[in-house]
């Protein structure tokens, strides 16, 4: 078997639509970090490889899985997340959830409502927000409001990514209700502009999406980690833009992603705006409401 750094899409932390491990974070959580990054992307590359049969796949995320539980030494991301969490005293499960959601992708290509998306990314999101909360010694309390901000990101990454998705894996995010509301069709996805009615369905779950982002905004305020916090308050800024954009643009027509430019001012206001709140003592913003799935 080909080890699984091989079948790597060469899409690094650098690509992602939010800062890993940046240098926000203290410097003594950046090798876990980039560990658990490192094995979640390689698990995500597995997932979406473009020829590996589905059989395949499954095989290698179980590998992965066996390895990081310490059944064998021969694929390196699982082996170095390993070491790191040994090293922290932490349990491996934040990883081995998100191997549940790499194996929908594998065998699920549709979903149908809202809710099977939010199921979705209870295991592809949400468990990466708490690891980070996890590393940094937080309180599960914050998981509500973490679980928000993470679905939100992966939805967004939805909505941005629904084309490529269509055309490269078959894999459709859009919640046919969401879709059948509209009255736009799958198919509309491979068309290189949405017509009114995919557009119409693509802005209200922006929406939608939105409004789950708002309940995200009081995660800063809740750790207690300043690093954290200011880490957390740029990548808010950059969701809040991107879901701006998606809300009135359209992602089959143009690429909706942050410029450089772009990426520079959402840090800057980020930082900015979480160490003045934390400078006068301000309170969070708003609190999340109940929790999702624990």
């Amino acid at each position: 078997m080909t080890s699984a750094s091989e079948l790597r899409s060469g899409k690094g932390d650098r690509d992602e639509n939010f800062p890993v491990a940046s240098w926000i974070i203290h410097p003594r959580h950046r090798a876990l970090i980039l560990a658990y990054y490192n094995f979640v992307r390689t698990a995500d590359d597995i997932a979406d490889h473009a020829t590996l049969p589905a059989d395949e796949k499954l095989a290698y995320l179980d590998l992965l899985e066996s390895e990081l539980l310490g059944k064998g030494d021969t694929q390196a991301e699982a082996v170095s997340l390993r070491r790191a969490l040994a090293e922290r005293g932490m349990a491996p499960r934040h990883a081995l959830d998100v191997l549940i959601a790499f194996r929908m992708d594998v065998t699920k290509l549709r979903y149908e409502t809202w809710d099977e998306v939010i199921h979705y990314c209870r295991y592809s999101a949400m468990p990466v927000g708490r690891f980070m909360l996890d590393v940094h010694g937080e309180s599960t309390s914050t998981w509500a409001a973490s679980d928000a901000l993470c679905a939100a990101l992966q939805i967004n990454n939805h909505l941005q990514d629904c084309g490529k998705d269509f055309r490269e894996l078959n894999r459709v995010y859009l919640p046919r209700d969401a879709l059948a509301a509209s009255g736009a069709s799958v198919e509309q996805l491979g068309l290189t502009q949405s017509p009114p009615a995919m557009l119409a369905c693509l802005q209200a779950l922006a929406v939608r999406n939105e409004a789950l982002l708002n309940e995200s905004k009081s995660l800063s305020a809740e750790v207690r980690d300043l690093r954290l916090g200011v880490e957390i308050s740029v990548i808010q800024a950059y969701a809040d833009r991107i879901v701006r954009l998606l809300k009135v643009r359209d992602p089959l027509r143009e690429r909706v992603h942050l410029n450089k430019l772009e990426l520079l001012t959402f840090s800057l206001a980020g930082m900015i705006g979480e160490v003045g709140r934390r400078a006068i003592g301000r309170k969070a913003i708003s609190k999340p409401g109940t929790a999702h799935d624990a």
